[in-house]
Parts: structure tokens; C-alpha cells; sequence
């Protein structure tokens, strides 16, 4: 009688275990536009796929991913992408060619369809933060029928006015303190970014608004980064941000919801609230966090997450 009692108990257990839900943890490679691309997938098997798409450009978000993705996981399958030049992927392997717009937007589309294909899932959720935006944007247009929502986060709508807007801004509050210095560097700056000089002048001086000075020890360090980055990413940059969503896209065929920081002057707040009240789209949401900078992805990451899956879950599944 034991060991009928404990055969059956090895039975159920193996019934119990084959219905539970297997737990992803790994990183993979993709072979997209001509070199592999590391993606990282974090999550529940057989759940909805959330790929994020990362800011900068040329910032990988991967290694602080669960900051913001940790109660995600438990509900979707949470994938992170570091793009060509950037990250897992710029240290697997160079851009072969010197990256365009149109060569993110396509490598874009090809992650997306790689995943749709790779999970058996016609439609994902795809978040975008910042530079990330421009590329989702790009997706929600196009391939809106992909898309279960599209996810706006810290938005690039109308860049080239947020940066006029930030320089004015700053000029004033110079102007208000007497502070020479920052005048000069900011009478400067030209929109479109000329050079590195002319967008470390505008974000040390962010910077300093927000109470988040750059260290004098970290000066050089910086500067030279933003040297570097822009032999690759000015030319995109600058074509992305004298794109103007107001204009160009007034409506998208799927769910949209965006996350809007009330301090976020780098991706400036009252262009994306004006943009959201213009778009047309089947569903649309706007969560505002009105002491949130440009970073609410993680300053504010539990409550997008509990927005994310209480609210947009819930909702697109209807």
C-alpha cells in the first residue's frame, strides 16, 4: 500500500509539473541586419511578449533592467535589446556600415518579427523609452496590426522644438542668476546639435537645473564620451529629432499609452501631453507623474509596472 501511495503521488507530481508554467532566463543572439544582436528574455513561458527598446541612442538599458521589469516578468515574457553599436551587441560585433535612421528602423522591424515568430505570438507589446520612441513610433505606424499596445515612454514627439524649447528655458533661468558662463555656452548651441560641444552644453546645464551637477572629476570623462558618440549618432540623432509626430502621424491603428514625467524638460512634457490629445488611435491612455524627470522608467518604475499590468494588460485584453 505504500508504494501504490507513493506512485501516485509521483504521478500527480509529474501531472502538477507539466502544467506549470516554465520560468525564461537567458540571453540569445539574433542575426539582424547583417550581424548578431544580443537580446536578453526574462519571464513566464507561454505568456504575451513586452519587448523595450532602449534609449541614448547607443545606451544599453540590459544591465538595469530588472529594476524596472521585476513584477513584469511574473506576467509577461520581458525582452531586452541592446541595438547595433550599443551594449552586448557592440561588444559581439561592429556595425559593418555607418548607421542611418532607416537601418534602425528596418533592424527594429526585424526583432520585432523575429520574436513574433520565435514565441508563435502574431502580436507583442512594445515599449519605447526616449531615442527608443523614434523607433516605435516607426512600428506603431507600420506594423501597427503586430502590436497588441504600444507603450510610449519619455517620448520624442517633436525633438527639435523640445530642444529649442530647453535652450530658451535655460537661457532665462541664466539670465535670472547672473550666471555669464552658462549664457555663453548656451548662445552656443545650435538645434540641430552642430557638434559634441553643443549637446554637452545643453545637458550639463539640465543637469544642473535638476539639482544633478556634473562633478568636475567627471568633466573630461564625459566630454570625451559625447565625442565618440557623436562620430556615430549625431547624423541619426539629427535626423530624428526635425521629425515632427504632430505632422506626420496624426493617427496609429493599435493601443498607445504613454508615460509623461511633469519635470521632463530633455523630451519635453507639454508636447507629448499636446501630441496625446491629437493622436488618433483605438485606445490611448496618458500616465502622468508630475514630479518625474526624463528617467521615470526608474524613478517610477513599480508604479509603471502596476500600470502596465493592471491597467494596459487588463485593458488591451478585452
Amino acid at each position: 500500500m505504500k508504494y501504490l501511495f507513493l506512485s501516485i503521488s509521483l504521478v500527480i507530481g509529474s501531472f502538477l509539473s507539466a502544467g506549470a508554467q516554465k520560468q525564461l532566463d537567458y540571453f540569445d543572439t539574433l542575426s539582424i541586419g547583417g550581424i548578431g544582436q544580443v537580446i536578453s528574455v526574462k519571464g513566464m513561458e507561454n505568456s504575451p511578449v513586452l519587448l523595450f527598446i532602449h534609449g541614448g541612442p547607443g545606451s544599453s538599458r540590459m544591465n538595469q533592467a530588472d529594476i524596472y521589469t521585476t513584477e513584469l516578468q511574473k506576467k509577461f515574457i520581458v525582452v531586452q535589446w541592446d541595438q547595433r553599436e550599443a551594449g552586448r551587441t557592440q561588444q559581439l560585433n561592429k556595425s559593418p556600415l555607418p548607421i542611418t535612421l532607416q537601418q534602425m528602423e528596418q533592424d527594429t522591424h526585424d526583432v520585432v518579427d523575429s520574436l513574433r515568430k520565435r514565441f508563435n505570438q502574431p502580436k507583442i507589446y512594445l515599449a519605447g523609452e526616449s531615442w527608443g520612441t523614434v523607433l516605435g513610433f516607426y512600428m506603431a505606424a507600420h506594423y501597427s496590426d503586430w502590436l497588441h499596445a504600444y507603450l510610449a515612454i519619455s517620448s520624442v514627439i517633436d525633438q527639435e522644438k523640445s530642444e529649442k524649447k530647453l535652450i530658451s528655458f535655460l537661457k532665462k533661468q541664466a539670465t535670472a542668476s547672473g550666471n555669464t558662463v552658462e549664457l555663453e555656452e548656451l548662445n552656443s548651441v545650435k538645434v540641430p546639435f552642430e557638434n559634441y560641444r553643443q549637446i554637452y552644453y545643453s545637458r550639463k546645464w539640465l543637469f544642473q537645473y535638476d539639482g544633478q551637477a556634473i562633478a568636475d572629476k567627471d568633466t573630461s570623462l564625459i566630454i570625451d564620451y559625447l565625442r565618440s558618440w557623436a562620430d556615430t549618432w549625431l547624423p541619426v540623432w539629427n535626423e530624428a529629432i526635425q521629425r515632427n509626430l504632430y505632422k506626420t502621424l496624426p493617427k496609429i491603428k493599435c493601443p498607445v499609452y504613454f508615460f509623461v514625467g511633469g519635470k521632463d524638460r530633455q523630451t519635453d512634457f507639454e508636447i507629448a501631453r499636446g501630441y496625446y490629445k491629437k493622436l488618433s488611435a483605438p485606445k490611448k491612455d496618458l500616465f502622468f507623474f508630475e514630479n518625474a524627470g526624463h528617467s521615470l522608467l526608474t524613478t517610477e518604475a513599480a508604479e509603471v509596472q502596476k500600470i502596465i499590468i493592471d491597467r494596459i494588460l487588463t485593458d488591451t485584453k478585452k
